[in-house]
């Protein structure tokens, strides 16, 4: 196998548990979540036709990360909406490049599934802009740190 990266929905749960391990690590634990919580919401973003939709990184046909597109990723912003959220990278195979592949991805898929923006919020700065995001302001997320970065995409 030579390296072959691609992006694809997800819609099956052969990956339900490592996505689940994922997000339970990066968010649901220190945001005090049970695993079984965070387990119900992962299922429920497999969705073939409609959002939520979970979207795999896959090396090789070995799945190294993953980003989903739904309709609520801020909790006291629900006017904004569809959101890209939990963009991952797993840890063994961050800083080679895999990310870029897979934010390099989103406008493509996300207007093929008909989708004209996204939104995202992130404590980043300078980074998604490198990928066409437009900073539209900081916004009050009442998480730690309260005040993040807000963008648009438009697909």
């Amino acid at each position: 196998m030579g390296n072959h990266l691609c992006v694809r929905k997800i819609t099956e749960k052969d990956h339900l548990d490592t996505i689940t391990t994922w997000m339970y690590n990066w968010w649901g634990k220190p945001e005090g979540y049970l695993y079984e919580i965070v387990y119900a919401c992962m299922s429920h973003s497999l969705q073939e036709n409609r959002l939520p939709q979970t979207f795999g990184l896959f090396l090789d046909g070995t799945l190294i990360g993953m980003y989903q597109f739904t309709m609520g990723d801020l909790f006291p912003r629900p006017d904004i909406y569809p959101w890209l959220a939990n963009v991952y990278i797993e840890e063994s195979y961050r800083a080679c490049g895999y990310g870029r592949f897979l934010l390099n991805s989103v406008k493509e898929t996300a207007a093929k599934v008909g989708l004209k923006e996204l939104y995202l919020f992130t404590i980043h700065d300078n980074l998604y802009e490198k990928f066409g995001w437009i900073f539209v302001q900081e916004i009050d997320t009442f998480l730690e740190p309260r005040i993040q970065r807000l963008y648009r995409l438009d697909c």
